[in-house]
């Protein structure tokens, strides 16, 4: 965990101040209203950096897409705790422009090409919540924080749904909810026919978390989910258990198999300068639980002493994990 948002840090500057903004008398941030498009951090109906692409060769599809992305941010909540609340204010914007100039920017808008990107703001869980020695503190603030993942997904399904396909993609905390909200939602639910598939990255998924909903065990499957955490080769988070029942799904090959696949199979990442890709960057392979790689090469890498690539989950394969959820929806569309 000590790693998660140093990423986020780099792109951005300090950290989240308490500026103004509110707070009810018990001291814990006011809900969002997501009726408001201001507590989304990105809807198709408004510009905003979902919609970006990194080259003019990559296009913006939500206009005519089929299918929707519903995306769940990780922790840019960060800083010094003090006077700060436990979870995150919808309207402090200075977090705002964070979020939406690092995960919203350098994530969601991996799914544009596949479908209508929804992103709610969401009280999100202070960084240091993932370390509290106080479990009932720390299950009352993660709580919170579902619960308005959970609104948010409601309104979705009521206001702009329409009954089109899912997916489900999200990185670190917003696994942490998503897992939930699968949980509840599309897992042996009438609401599992909507679902294209689940990118569930950066936080553990354990195979027997859901009852009926499965691995994505190739390319086009549906209705599945991917899961993955990138460290370099060799290896073990201080927390590793050997011999785990972790889901990891190769994002170069789609399959579980431990069979290394090598970086010409990488068709792109997107790092720093978001206008520039970098293919073949990557390679990848299964490993206990693990997606293990060798240190990617760049220019000002970051990652020269660091072993925990959780920071570029997603974006060390940026452009196939973006072909993949077209891929996946295509096959959708043709079952239906």
């Amino acid at each position: 965990m000590k790693y998660f948002h140093l990423f986020f840090a780099f792109l951005l500057l300090g950290a989240c101040s308490t500026s103004k903004f509110a707070i009810s008398d018990s001291g814990v941030p006011r809900p969002p209203d997501y009726a408001n498009p201001d507590h989304w951090a990105a809807l198709p109906s408004k510009v905003d950096n979902a919609d970006r692409t990194p080259a003019d060769t990559i296009p913006d599809n939500q206009a005519t897409a089929e299918a929707d992305v519903f995306f769940l941010h990780p922790t840019i909540y960060s800083g010094k705790r003090g006077d700060q609340p436990w979870n995150g204010p919808i309207d402090n914007a200075q977090l705002n422009k964070k979020v939406d100039e690092s995960t919203i920017l350098y994530q969601a808008s991996i799914f544009n090409g596949a479908g209508r990107v929804y992103a709610p703001r969401y009280r999100q869980a202070h960084l240091s919540a993932y370390y509290m020695e106080d479990k009932d503190l720390q299950k009352e603030v993660f709580d919170r924080a579902y619960a308005d993942v959970k609104n948010a997904f409601e309104y979705y399904l009521a206001n702009y749904n329409n009954g089109r396909p899912i997916i489900i993609a999200s990185h670190s905390q917003g696994t942490t909810h998503s897992k939930r909200l699968l949980r509840e939602y599309f897992d042996d639910k009438p609401l599992a026919v909507q679902l294209v598939a689940a990118y569930l990255i950066g936080i553990p998924v354990e195979g027997d978390y859901f009852q009926h909903l499965q691995p994505c065990n190739s390319p086009n499957a549906t209705g599945c989910f991917v899961a993955w955490r990138a460290y370099r080769r060799g290896y073990y988070p201080r927390i590793h258990q050997p011999d785990n029942n972790l889901v990891v799904v190769n994002p170069l090959t789609w399959t579980s198999s431990t069979d290394p696949a090598e970086r010409s199979l990488n068709h792109g990442a997107v790092l720093r300068k978001f206008d520039k890709v970098y293919p073949q960057l990557a390679e990848a392979q299964v490993h206990d639980g693990l997606l293990w790689l060798e240190r990617p090469k760049f220019p000002g890498s970051f990652l020269l002493k660091n072993p925990n690539y959780h920071i570029a989950d997603f974006n060390f394969y940026y452009l196939n994990v973006r072909n993949n959820a077209m891929e996946r929806v295509a096959a959708f569309l043709q079952k239906k």
